[in-house]
């Protein structure tokens, strides 16, 4: 998503995480370069923060997430988890992850760059998510003592188990076509002006979209891996016999049979 020319929204100079706004859309971008967006314990807080504040935002109707520079993310902080601060410890990995997977909105992973550790994820943890053909990815965790433990919850829910066991158990390092052929990544793009056409082009057809809908939509997934088939059918059909009686599938249909654009739809970009 190209940068906005409006302010940032609850930053400072001294920030981590920068929110923008362009419209509708919502830019969050870890902008911690000079530690290759490395999430360390001001990073997730802020970034917690962030999220806390677009959940409660219904003017925002889709989330971006990017970083600064040419890494996207390079996981954690390790030389805080070796001497960690004095300060107490704030916001979590995992309530970040929970948080981004919460949000109503739809959130698009724009993978600048690099990714290592924990920012895999941050990138399972999105909705959609896309990297040009020079982005590297890598589960890093081996290569220091450690495992992808809590980051193996997202992606697992999206990446082939081999794949994953074939770059987690080795640490290798893999790029963008084998992570979208691997499920973790929606889409591998030759460059970076090719990866912000696709989200425009993504944003269109969102913001053509009855938000609460999306909103729906996106909790399907968990809705079907946490109930039995039969109870998984048994709530689909409330969900959607509620959103047919709805006020917005009320617009929505009469507007189709009326040939015109419901109320909510909204054209991208802008003017």
């Amino acid at each position: 998503m190209p940068p906005t020319s409006e302010p940032p929204t609850g930053a400072d100079d001294d920030s981590l995480v920068r929110q923008t706004r362009h419209g509708p859309v919502a830019t969050v971008t870890l902008d911690a370069p000079h530690n290759r967006n490395a999430l360390s314990r001001q990073v997730l807080d802020e970034l917690f923060a962030a999220l806390q504040e677009l959940q409660a935002d219904p003017e925002v109707r889709l989330v971006v997430l990017t970083g600064a520079g040419s890494v996207f993310c390079s996981g954690v902080d390790m030389q805080e988890r070796l001497h960690p601060p004095a300060r107490a410890a704030g916001a979590t990995l995992p309530e970040v992850l929970s948080s981004l997977v919460a949000l109503p909105q739809p959130v698009v992973a724009r993978v600048n760059g690099h990714v290592r550790g924990g920012g895999m994820g941050l990138v399972a943890a999105a909705d959609l998510a896309v990297a040009p053909a020079t982005a590297s990815f890598a589960f890093s965790e081996v290569r220091v003592g450690v495992a992808p433990a809590v980051i193996a919850v997202p992606v697992l829910a999206h990446m082939d188990r081999r794949a994953f066991a074939r770059y987690a158990l080795t640490g290798d390092v893999f790029r963008a076509p084998e992570a979208a052929e691997a499920g973790l990544l929606t889409l591998a793009v030759d460059d970076i002006e090719a990866m912000d056409a696709w989200i425009a082009a993504i944003t269109a057809s969102v913001l053509r979209s009855s938000p609460g809908a999306v909103s729906a939509t996106k909790g399907l997934p968990g809705l079907v891996a946490d109930h039995s088939w039969d109870d998984a059918l048994a709530s689909a059909e409330s969900l959607s016999d509620g959103l047919f009686r709805s006020p917005s599938g009320i617009e929505g249909m009469s507007a189709f049979l009326e040939k015109r654009d419901p109320s909510w739809a909204m054209g991208w970009p802008p003017g």
